[in-house]
């Protein structure tokens, strides 16, 4: 059975290309390869894939350059990106994360565990069931288009900003945790530390301007509330 998801595979060496491909297809998605961020990035105009395997070590640029290139262009910000990569220490994990990477492998991997994540991140970059636009206070998020505006003027947010954002709209006047956020908004296999939610939050109210961001509540000993009741 056929997912008809498309995904771009970028990666120097052909074998590990080839092992990936074939665990990918096998699950019945279709790959499409690369070996250089430069020849991927003309496949990602021209293709538009529903989701990017990139390497981190690569020659020319580097994975996680070309991940933050994609996330600056508005036609390719929302494309979901996992990094590949045999660097499992906690800094190189954060700089990825912060550059807009939406999950991370380690190598070596099973193609189990591949197909696993990738279904997971491709499961949270299309929510299900809210597609009509929101509107809280002169804020408006239309899950359909990806945009943001307040009072009709269009905000900038980054995916993880905009995900967070919906997942707040969607749930309001509730206190979360942060590891409750992490579950529902990164997905609960990802690695992320706590306090990445503490920047992806300051993000987020900084985007809102002073306009919007008394709606993202601090709640103290708990996590924080999107609410427009003042607390």
């Amino acid at each position: 059975m056929s997912s008809n998801k498309r995904i771009l595979i970028v990666d120097d060496e052909a074998p590990i290309r080839e092992m990936i491909a074939v665990a990918l297809e096998m699950a019945g998605y279709e790959c499409i390869e690369a070996e250089s961020a430069q020849a991927a990035h003309s496949i990602v105009l021209d293709d538009k894939p529903d989701m990017v395997l990139l390497d981190w070590m690569m020659p020319g640029i580097s994975g996680v350059e070309f991940a933050r290139r994609l996330r600056k262009d508005e036609v390719t910000a929302d494309i979901p990106i996992i990094m590949l990569t045999a660097k499992g220490d906690e800094d190189h994990k954060i700089k990825g994360l912060e550059s807009g990477i939406d999950d991370y492998i380690t190598k070596p991997f099973s193609p189990r565990e591949l197909v696993a994540r990738l279904k997971t991140v491709l499961r949270r970059a299309t929510p299900k069931g809210i597609e009509e636009p929101i509107t809280v206070d002169s804020l408006t998020l239309d899950p359909v288009s990806h945009r943001v505006s307040s009072e009709l003027k269009p905000l900038e947010l980054g995916p993880t900003e905009f995900r967070l954002l919906q997942f707040f709209m969607t749930h309001q006047d509730r206190a979360y945790s942060r590891s409750q956020l992490l579950d529902m908004v990164w997905g609960g296999n990802v690695y992320v530390e706590e306090r990445t939610v503490d920047v992806h939050i300051r993000r987020l109210r900084k985007a809102l301007g002073d306009r919007h961001e008394y709606l993202i509540q601090t709640v103290r000993g708990t996590g924080y509330r999107f609410s427009s009741q003042v607390a």
